[in-house]
């Protein structure tokens, strides 16, 4: 590998020059920079993204993924699916995480972002038209996970369907009183799942003359911990429903332990359906609309690779079905 000395040769410029432009410092004019990463680039010397220019074609070798969590299930099976998909492509992940939504403009700024990966995913995070002109500038390929955006490529289910799946096999195992444990709007990340959900859910419902009974709509965040706290709360109501249908896995096992708490059983007393298929929801017994998480994420890698390879590809929009996995946790009422 050729060395600083090498590199100032062929540049016309002193070693020490070299050494600054190559560490990114200031003192050094934008035209003489050039030259050095030109000089650097023909002699296989290693470069650090960040001080490379904006439209420069160099392979960083990188794709960045944006995710606001990564200890939540969706995310870490999404992620989990892009590793696995980038590493067997001898290419290498930068994850761009916030868990604190002020966080979120400094992630999408270009700055953090240009010249650092060659693709760019963001996993059930729907951008801002601001966002999207950010990313979209940085003029490399972009796919979204769990979102539709047809300014680029996208990889998702229909959330909707599945909603309607997981009610209609209520209604279909005799259950006319039906409530429904919803992820709470988080307005600060653009989360369209939860109300795509509750849509579908409805109208199930009104297709089948079943009235939706809003005192019977729970509200938690998308895990176990604020769902069990919230249907120790909705219990206390005196007349309940038979059938609940939680938007996630998570919410289920929350929504069941609630229910062990007070002595009822599940689905003798009151029958769950989830959505997701939980690595834990076999173990249960949760009847769930299972999603493959781990293949929407890589699928979002292949994505993002082809178009790499063949720039002039077409932006693809994919949408993977799911299917109803019937277990134990839903009692036929017929």
């Amino acid at each position: 590998m050729s060395g600083i000395v090498e590199i100032a040769k062929k540049a016309g410029v002193s070693p020490a020059t070299v050494s600054r432009a190559l560490r990114g410092l200031h003192h050094v004019n934008e035209r003489t920079r050039k030259k050095i990463i030109e000089a650097a680039q023909l002699l296989d010397y290693p470069i650090r993204p960040d001080i490379l220019p904006a439209n420069s074609k160099m392979r960083t070798n990188t794709i960045g993924v944006i995710a606001p969590f990564i200890s939540r299930w969706y995310f870490s099976q999404s992620l989990a699916g892009v590793e696995q998909a980038l590493r067997e492509a001898g290419m290498d992940l930068l994850l761009y995480n916030f868990a604190q939504v002020d966080a979120r403009q400094r992630v999408f700024q270009q700055k953090k972002l240009v010249g650092k990966v060659d693709g760019l995913i963001v996993i059930s995070l729907p951008p801002t038209e601001k966002e999207f002109d950010q990313i979209l500038d940085l003029g490399i390929p972009v796919s979204l996970v769990g979102t539709l955006n047809n300014r680029c490529s996208c990889v998702s289910i229909d959330d909707v369907t599945g909603a309607e799946v997981a009610t209609q096999h209520l209604i279909d195992m005799g259950h006319r009183d039906i409530g429904i444990m919803v992820g709470q709007n988080a307005f600060a990340y653009n989360f369209e799942v939860a109300d795509q959900r509750l849509s579908g859910f409805k109208k199930v419902l009104a297709e089948n003359g079943v009235e939706f009974n809003s005192s019977w709509q729970i509200t938690a965040d998308f895990d176990s911990h604020t769902s069990e706290l919230a249907m120790d709360e909705f219990l206390r109501q005196k007349k309940l429903p038979t059938a609940i249908f939680c938007e996630s896995d998570e919410m289920a096992f929350g929504a069941m332990r609630s229910l062990q708490k007070r002595g009822l059983r599940v689905p003798e007393d009151i029958s769950i359906i989830g959505y997701d298929d939980h690595e834990y929801a076999k173990l249960v017994g949760l009847t769930t609309v299972a999603q493959p998480v781990q293949f929407l994420g890589q699928l979002a890698a292949s994505q993002i690779m082809a178009r790499i390879e063949k720039p002039e590809s077409a932006i693809a929009q994919i949408k993977v079905p799911t299917s109803l996995l019937i277990r134990t946790s839903v009692k036929d009422i017929n």
